[in-house]
């Protein structure tokens, strides 16, 4: 989860859009319950939309108590477990691990891993991280259970558009490459991996943002990671369909730029949430109302994972579901749908 830099004003005509989607979205039918949906050799499920969770972002609590805690918060198992990972960090942990070893609770990992810290994408294209990558890889091979990998989340905002700097978007596609064909080659293939951008229109309008995309035969799922804003007149203030839909002038939303430019790929929101600013609660039960009717005309998103937190990465950002009572009963109506009755495969 980032946070984009706030304009230097705000206008009125974003809250007037909002209104808008409110009453359009309460209006559409949710999808229909279906039965027997199971997810296949790249987590893809065959029916409904996979569930996940990443809790107690920015904190140091422990991630597997934070999930199993929002889990009994929302009232449903997340099933997807997010957790996040830098450099030679060892991962999956011991403590991930047993989240996904509970018969009543089945669970599928997903690593978020900044393969590059401390160092470039440039270099791990060169093959200077390599034994990171061999680690890695014979690590999730033991390990011997699917897993979401995602690489670098929202590369957007880590770019340096410099020569010479080792982080431009062409040495992200080139790291991504060279990772995914060494895991590859290694055997490793039980990952499958999720390239989750940021989906701000800022970036979406850098001359440099098409050159992030490493290519279809590396690339499992695109993910997104995006969020809205329940305060009235705020920065992105909007609904479900709003985070999907952000585009640059004269561009493609992201929704629509992830289904006809890569149509074969699987559309994962990796990150989402509502959020206000701390002091100015507002209930957010508007943005959980309009998931279903979005997810209804949206095939391509097969996945969606709320990202929760008392306190974002700046300090002043609430994105958790239960910031008023009001907005915690509409994200457990959410979470109960049986849409997400998926069954790991």
């Amino acid at each position: 989860m980032r946070r984009a830099k706030l304009p230097m004003f705000l206008t009125a005509l974003t809250a007037v859009f909002a209104g808008v989607f409110l009453g359009s979205a309460a209006a559409q039918a949710a999808p229909a319950a279906k039965a027997g949906c199971t997810t296949d050799a790249k987590l893809v499920p065959s029916c409904g939309v996979l569930w996940g969770g990443a809790a107690g972002g920015f904190t140091s609590k422990p991630r597997d108590l934070e999930h199993r805690d929002w889990e009994k918060l929302s009232g449903r198992t997340a099933t997807i477990f997010h957790t996040y990972h830098k450099g030679d960090e060892v991962f999956p942990t011991k403590a991930e691990i047993a989240m996904t070893q509970d018969p009543a609770a089945p669970r599928v990992l997903m690593l978020n891993w900044k393969i590059a810290y401390k160092s470039t994408w440039a270099a791990v294209a060169a093959g200077k991280q390599d034994a990171r990558i061999d680690a890695f890889a014979a690590r999730i091979k033991a390990y011997d259970k699917k897993v979401f990998l995602v690489l670098n989340h929202e590369p957007e905002n880590d770019v340096i558009a410099r020569k010479g700097s080792g982080m431009q978007a062409r040495h992200f596609a080139a790291m991504y490459r060279h990772t995914i064909q060494r895991l590859r080659a290694q055997g490793a293939d039980n990952v499958v991996n999720v390239l989750a951008y940021m989906g701000n229109e800022k970036w979406m309008a850098q001359s440099w943002w098409a050159d992030l995309y490493p290519g279809d035969d590396v690339i499992d799922w695109i993910g997104l990671d995006s969020y809205v804003s329940v305060e009235k007149g705020y920065y992105h203030q909007g609904l479900f369909a709003d985070l999907l839909d952000r585009k640059p002038k004269n561009g493609l939303g992201f929704y629509d730029w992830a289904t006809t430019r890569h149509a074969s790929k699987p559309l994962m929101i990796a990150e989402w949430g509502g959020y206000h600013r701390i002091g100015k609660t507002t209930d957010k039960t508007a943005v959980y109302n309009s998931v279903l009717p979005e997810l209804a005309k949206r095939p391509a998103i097969k996945a969606i994972v709320h990202f929760d937190t008392k306190h974002d990465d700046q300090g002043n950002r609430d994105i958790s579901i239960d910031s008023t009572k009001s907005s915690l009963a509409a994200f457990r109506k959410l979470a109960a749908n049986p849409i997400f009755n998926v069954t790991i495969g």
